[in-house]
């Protein structure tokens, strides 16, 4: 007796074939839709739009006529007239209108030295003179002011017997550097190799622009003692520096003081 798996063609009644995989195809899947495609499209034609427009804007612009300014309130500007050179011309008066008190001899602007004051002198002062002179060590001094400074006007005199006055003028091309030189100056006046205090201030004087001080009393076995008086102040571009070193020990804060004023009435 065979079984009933055995013979595929008999079922039992009622029973339906299972269908068979292999005797129909499989539905095939639709292809996936690309997506982005349509998004590239529309901002190319917005992004083409935009520069349609702009190069409209730009072509409609070329073509108007030119809008007149409005006139100015002060139509004629009211000038020197214009003369023939003299004996008396000279670089100042031909460039009048472009002239700054800046630009004055600043040789001219030192306070001049007391009656009876002796081996006086007055005048301009190289870079390198300057830094020879001014600093312990000449070159990087020279170096710090190279490019910065602008011109050195200096003066000096010895009053009385023991008083040995200088004072310098420097003019920077513009007012961070002289700052930049005041400031670095004014830094080292409380080592005990300079001033040894943290000074005064003067009248009139903010705080930021200058200060003044006196040194203690420096004495070496055979030398006279010495004082120094000091006085560093910043107005504009210009850095005044002026000094009183005083070979008996005896120099006040009034003499620095007074000295600093009238360099300062003098600028």
């Amino acid at each position: 007796m065979e079984h009933e798996h055995t013979i595929p063609e008999q079922r039992k009644e009622g029973e339906l074939a299972a269908p068979d995989p292999a005797a129909e195809p499989a539905p095939a899947l639709a292809p996936r839709r690309r997506r982005g495609r349509t998004t590239l499209l529309i901002a190319g034609a917005a992004v083409l739009g935009v520069l349609a427009g702009t190069i409209t804007g730009y072509a409609v612009q070329y073509h108007r006529a030119p809008t007149p300014l409005p006139p100015l309130a002060q139509q004629r500007v009211a000038m020197p007239k214009p003369v023939a050179p003299n004996d008396a011309t000279s670089h100042r008066s031909i460039n009048a209108n472009r002239w700054d008190k800046a630009d004055e001899d600043l040789a001219k602007k030192l306070v001049e030295a007391p009656g009876g004051a002796k081996n006086g002198y007055s005048g301009y002062e190289s870079p390198d003179e300057f830094a020879a002179d001014y600093y312990e060590r000449p070159t990087l001094g020279f170096l710090s002011l190279a490019g910065g400074v602008r011109r050195i006007a200096t003066a000096g005199w010895q009053q009385g017997e023991d008083d040995y006055v200088e004072v310098r003028l420097l003019q920077f091309h513009d007012r961070s550097d002289a700052e930049r030189h005041q400031q670095g100056q004014s830094g080292y006046q409380s080592d005990e190799r300079h001033a040894g205090n943290d000074g005064f201030a003067l009248p009139g004087v903010p705080d930021e622009h200058g200060r003044a001080w006196v040194s203690d009393v420096k004495s070496k076995p055979g030398y006279h003692p010495v004082r120094v008086a000091r006085a560093i102040i910043r107005r504009g571009d210009i850095v005044m520096d002026v000094e009183i070193t005083n070979t008996r020990g005896e120099v006040s804060e009034r003499e620095i003081t007074d000295l600093a004023k009238r360099q300062l009435e003098r600028l």
